[in-house]
């Protein structure tokens, strides 16, 4: 079982969020909370799988959002922290992304995204979202130098075979690239590829 933490100001979304949530027979919503303060408390209690921590929790004695995801991430390091973001905000899902967090799923997209994304931490793994994580204040690039290179040339068209022939290195470490690739921005299809590399000015538009 995945055991999971929810904190917003808002009982209505906790309550959507909870049920969304167990649609997983294998997710388990074990405590909630209306503010940072009282999320760094259960959490520190009972310290959950993950916590789903909202963008915008109000302060409570000094504790906001971005705070809340600090010391949850300093306390409880098997914790993983997910961002539910009610804002499209680069300043601020970018500081609760450097405060610990590893991931964020956008209100909007909590039905289609959520249990992909817990699935994906519980797996301990970051949670990209398809085409707006790499612009939100990752503070490096996850990708290696070469893997910056593979990943332009696949975002332009290019086969593994050519790639390796450009490069001059072996087939089987061109697909291990990608394959590693995938694995640290979690994107499968070509074209969420091509997306990030544009966000990322790896290639141009």
């Amino acid at each position: 079982m995945t055991s999971i933490l929810i904190a917003d100001d808002h009982e209505v979304v906790r309550e959507g969020l909870r049920e969304i949530l167990q649609e997983q027979s294998t997710n388990e919503v074990v405590a909630e909370a209306s503010d940072g303060k009282e999320a760094i408390l259960k959490a520190v209690e009972i310290e959950p799988d993950i916590a789903v921590l909202a963008d915008t929790l109000p302060l409570a004695e000094g504790i906001d959002g971005i705070e809340a995801t600090r010391q949850i991430h300093a306390r409880l390091p098997k914790t993983k922290v997910l961002v539910f973001a009610a804002q499209d905000s680069e300043t601020l899902i970018g500081a609760l992304l450097k405060a610990g967090a590893r991931g964020y799923v956008r209100k909007s997209d909590a039905k289609r995204s959520l249990l992909d994304a817990i699935e994906t931490l519980a797996a301990n793994r970051r949670f990209s979202a398809p085409t707006e994580f790499a612009s939100y204040g990752r503070p490096q690039s996850p990708l290696t130098k070469r893997e910056r290179v593979v990943i332009r040339l696949v975002a332009e068209g290019y086969s593994s075979k050519k790639i390796a022939k450009l490069l001059n290195i072996a087939l089987r470490t061109v697909d291990t690239h990608r394959t590693n690739i995938r694995s640290k921005l979690n994107l499968f299809k070509r074209a969420d590829l091509v997306r990030y590399a544009v966000r990322n000015k790896i290639i141009e538009p």
